[in-house]
């Protein structure tokens, strides 16, 4: 008896296969939603702890609105459009081998494509129309402007919130529809329902009706937006204005018209093919459409331009170029700029600055952008703090006087740490900076240092007395994130100061204020963990339950998240107020819809020496507004936003999208209304427009024969001169304020630009010091234009002035004996005297690798006339006949190099008898040294060097004998004698 084995069985699916796979995708996915709910979570969790959650919820709704919206808006349609001309196919249809070939292919796929492409587009769709929804936001909350433009007599509300909308709400609609017309044709081709052979198409009448019906709404829309570029055109640049001119207003806007009224009678011959089926008519008309276009769109303009406007360009333009200088005047708040010829003085006598004694009393020789080493090599203390370069300004109330300052915070560096950067330090231990540091502007010690109001650890001076908070959690150099706090009574870890009690090494601390979001449960650690990849805040013992996580710590990231609809100032700046260190940060609302108003780049007219390469997502802009002051406070990160410009429109629009985030300005304090400034960034902007647009009528636009454009920086010839804060007295003010200047030479194409200033600009910046009042001339500007029939030495010209002064020049090079170099300041200009005097510190540091810059000289010119002292009291003295009649702030001071070199100016008698002599070894020395340097010859240049060292000690005991030169100042000769144009 045999036996048979079974046949093997078929083997089964493997299901354990398949189970692996469908757990492993359904775990990646809840992975994946996790890491996305941890990033919602953290995000909800930072916004409430700053109390600003309706700005989060606004933006998670309106966003998913605008998706819904967005991908039901593509979706449908297109799903319909599919089934119609699926659904409406001829069945009998006969169709050629190839198509048949296309439907074996497509037919196991059509339920999957039918339903698949819709959705596809449909998200597509939603996250365009939801990057819009800041768009559609405003449009649905915009208010009125009460301001009309001169054109439609629309107000000025629809070009800042409607016409934005429209566009694209059309734009999205024309895509919509334009994806259906597609789809339609390529599933009717497909089905047969479109049929193309033997030189003839042939369409189904289902088919036809759909397709067009589908090309007649597209064209209705295209006759809407055509109509809509009829009011778009307020808003685009021609060719010398932003707006419709002549040409515009005369040929353009009228073929507009006439396109949009022809786009809809095309539209209405596709309505009535779909149901009569003569194509010969729509496309007929179609063709003439596009003909029209050509001739009414460019065709008619030309003529227009080359026959009729530019033989006759001022007396057809002169209105319209009114227009633009009215509108972009307004746009940049440039309405109700002052001017005032002024007829510069030139010539300098004693005591000529005595009315404007309390102007030059506060002119600020530590330039903020140079004594940031100095500052650094005094207060730092540790490697692990630093200060931000250049330094920031301010001003406080000190014994009742107004005092101009160079303020800093000392602030966190942990890359300094080293093999100390671990973890726990990084986070735990090194987590706040401590104390701000003050110096007077216009004071020096003898040694050329700052004279410290408020400095060292603990804090010392003015700002300490008063008790202030000294401990910067928040600041711009602040690590990424820091965990903070602990239970009452329990042993801080912080490190607060590098100074304990007792004689002890440091002082240590726990933060005692509301900073961050709570990572005192597991749940919470955990996401946190995710959010910043380290499992160090899930295991770690140092983090308690009363822990909190501070992170977007810098002031400006702050107030970008809780407001982003702002453009921020690029430069924050620190202040104490009521006991607390605070950042002021100026928020814009901007704008490229203004009707008549020229756009600007802002990355373009910001950039100076100071900031050299700004970006904003909106660069191009015509209108701004400085709508909103913010205030980030140094030691818990809370955030104040005042609604500082309360009537610009675009912040009433954003205050009904976040009705709860902005705080009326009448509720900041007294304190800090005397801290407030006019920002920075909005003088440069409009000063970049006043080169143009400082004229009044439209004859002197047309012409442009007094255009003017900012100097540049003498320091720094590839960029512009920064705009600069000091307390000063226009001619036609009756006090001095703090204020903001900047000042204009002529423009000048291909480098050939005369630099004598043709205006100067100042804007009052002083807002104050009562809570709930502004003072009535903050924000104010004030223009002189200086009379052409005088030549006033514009910034280059000075520092060229400065720089080839033979007497100068020779203190200089004394300056840089051994291993030092010369740093010119600041250069400011201050209208004083009748004229404008110009102010430049003069520093000497040395060039091994510890920079200590210290002022050693004052250069001052007036007119024609320059002066080169120890102090600014004596520069000014030496320039105004011995007695300028000024108040300075250095003139107690006696330099402790008083005897290291002589003071001198343009136009002083040489030196004679013994002093010229030893002056001239010195100089003969320097030279042979040099040469025996370049040559190789060592002995040489020891020798050289010996005879140098015994020069200048020879020039030195001359001059405590009293023999050094004389500095009496002299006229040089005018430098150009064109008057200025």
């Amino acid at each position: 008896m045999t036996t048979t084995s079974a046949p093997n069985q078929a083997t089964p699916p493997n299901r354990s296969r398949r189970i692996i796979s469908i757990t492993l995708a359904v775990i990646a996915v809840l992975v994946v939603a996790f890491f996305v709910f941890a990033n919602l979570y953290s995000d909800w969790l930072w916004f409430s702890q700053l109390g600003f959650t309706t700005v989060l919820t606004t933006q998670w709704l309106a966003r998913s609105v605008m998706f819904v919206v967005g991908f039901l808006a593509m979706a449908l349609p297109v799903w319909g459009v599919i089934q119609l001309a699926y659904r409406l196919r001829p069945v009998y249809a006969r169709l050629s081998s190839q198509l048949d070939r296309y439907q074996e292919v497509v037919e196991p796929l059509r339920r999957l494509a039918m339903w698949g492409i819709p959705i596809f587009f449909g998200f597509f769709a939603g996250f365009a129309a939801s990057a819009q929804w800041e768009t559609t936001w405003l449009w649905l909350n915009g208010v009125s402007t009460s301001t009309t433009d001169p054109q439609f007599g629309l107000d000025t509300g629809f070009y800042l919130f409607g016409m934005p909308f429209y566009a694209a709400a059309l734009g999205f609609a024309s895509a919509v529809v334009l994806v259906c017309l597609l789809l339609t044709g390529v599933v009717s081709y497909l089905y047969g329902s479109v049929r193309v052979g033997q030189r003839e198409l042939r369409i189904s009448k289902a088919a036809r009706i759909q397709l067009a019906i589908l090309a007649g709404v597209y064209l209705l829309l295209q006759g809407a937006s055509l109509w809509l570029d009829r009011f778009r055109t307020l808003v685009e640049p021609s060719e010398r204005i932003t707006g419709p001119g002549y040409v515009g207003t005369n040929a353009v806007i009228p073929g507009q018209t006439i396109l949009a009224i022809a786009a809809v009678i095309v539209a209405l011959a596709f309505f009535v093919t779909a149901f009569l089926g003569r194509w010969r008519y729509p496309l007929i008309g179609t063709a003439l459409l596009v003909v029209s276009a050509i001739v009414v769109g460019a065709a008619i303009p030309w003529a227009v331009t080359t026959f009729q406007v530019r033989p006759n360009e001022l007396a057809l333009e002169s209105q319209y170029y009114q227009r633009n200088l009215d509108g972009t005047k307004a746009a940049y708040g440039l309405d109700s700029i002052e001017k005032e010829n002024f007829q510069a003085t030139t010539t300098a006598q004693a005591g000529q600055l005595r009315n404007d004694a309390e102007s030059t009393a506060q002119l600020r020789i530590m330039d903020p952008a140079i004594i940031g080493p100095t500052v650094r090599q005094l207060e730092q203390y540790r490697a692990y703090y630093q200060f931000n370069t250049p330094l920031d300004v301010d001003r406080y109330t000190i014994n009742g006087q107004t005092q101009d300052t160079v303020v800093s915070l000392r602030e966190l560096n942990i890359g300094q740490l080293g093999d100390a950067a671990s973890w726990q330090n990084t986070t735990l231990v090194y987590t706040h900076g401590y104390g701000m540091v003050a110096a007077a502007g216009n004071e020096r010690t003898a040694d050329g240092d700052p004279v410290f109001l408020e400095q060292a650890i603990p804090g010392t001076g003015f700002l300490t007395d008063l008790n202030y908070e000294p401990r910067v959690y928040f600041g711009e150099q602040s690590p990424p994130y820091s965990i903070v706090g602990g239970p009452e009574g329990g042993e801080p870890i912080e490190l607060d100061y590098p100074l304990g009690a007792d004689g002890g090494t440091e002082t240590r601390t726990t933060f005692a204020g509301n900073g961050g979001p709570s990572v005192g449960n597991v749940f919470n650690r955990l996401i946190y963990a995710l959010k910043f990849q380290s499992e160090q805040i899930l295991f770690s013992d140092y983090v308690n339950s009363d822990s909190q996580i501070l992170y977007d710590r810098d002031p400006k990231q702050r107030v970008q998240k809780l407001a982003p609809y702002l453009t921020l100032d690029s430069d924050p700046y620190p202040t104490v107020v009521d006991g607390r260190i605070k950042w002021v940060i100026d928020g814009y609302t901007t704008s490229a819809n203004y009707p008549y108003s020229s756009g600007v780049s802002l990355s373009r007219a910001i950039a100076d020496s100071n900031n050299p390469a700004p970006t904003y997502a909106l660069d191009d802009i015509n209108y701004i507004r400085n709508s909103v002051k913010a205030t980030v406070d140094a030691y818990d990160g809370s955030v104040s936003l005042y609604a500082w410009d309360d009537q610009d429109p675009l912040l009433k629009a954003w205050q009904n999208v976040y009705p709860t985030t902005l705080k009326p300005w009448t509720d900041m304090s007294a304190d800090l209304m005397s801290h407030v400034r006019y920002p920075t960034d909005l003088m440069k902007v409009q000063r970049s427009m006043l080169g143009v647009y400082h004229v009044d009528d439209a004859r002197s636009f047309f012409q442009q024969d007094n255009r003017w454009t900012t100097p540049n920086d003498p320091q720094d010839p590839a960029t512009f001169q920064p705009p600069y804060y000091l307390t000063m007295k226009m001619p036609n003010q009756d006090d001095p304020s703090y204020s903001m200047f900047t000042s204009f030479i002529p423009a000048s194409q291909g480098g050939q630009a005369r630099n004598v200033l043709t205006g100067y600009l100042a804007v009052d910046s002083n807002a104050g010091n009562q809570q709930g009042t502004k003072r009535p001339d903050y924000g104010k500007l004030r223009m002189l234009v200086i009379d052409a029939s005088t030549t006033v030495p514009g910034p280059g010209q000075v520092q060229n002035t400065f720089d080839s002064d033979t007497n100068v020049s020779s203190q200089i090079n004394i300056l840089k004996q051994g291993q030092s170099q010369v740093l010119n300041g600041n250069l400011l200009t201050l209208p004083v005297g009748g004229g404008l005097l110009y102010v430049q510190p003069v520093f000497v540091q040395s060039s091994g690798d510890t920079k200590l810059p210290q002022l050693r000289r004052v250069l001052v010119a007036f007119g024609n006339k320059i002066a080169f002292e120890n102090t600014l009291s004596e520069a000014l003295d030496t320039l105004f006949g011995g007695d300028s009649g000024a108040n300075t702030g250095d003139e107690t001071v006696t330099p402790s190099d008083q005897n290291s070199g002589t003071g001198g100016s343009s136009g002083t008698p040489a030196p004679t008898g013994d002093y010229a002599a030893a002056l001239q070894e010195a100089r003969d020395a320097l030279t042979a040294r040099q040469a025996a340097l370049t040559s190789g010859d060592l002995a040489g240049f020891a020798t050289q060097d010996a005879r140098l060292t015994a020069a200048v000690q020879r020039l030195l005991d001359l001059e405590s004998q009293g023999q050094g030169g004389t500095a009496t100042t002299s006229p040089t000769p005018a430098p150009s004698s064109t008057p200025a144009g």
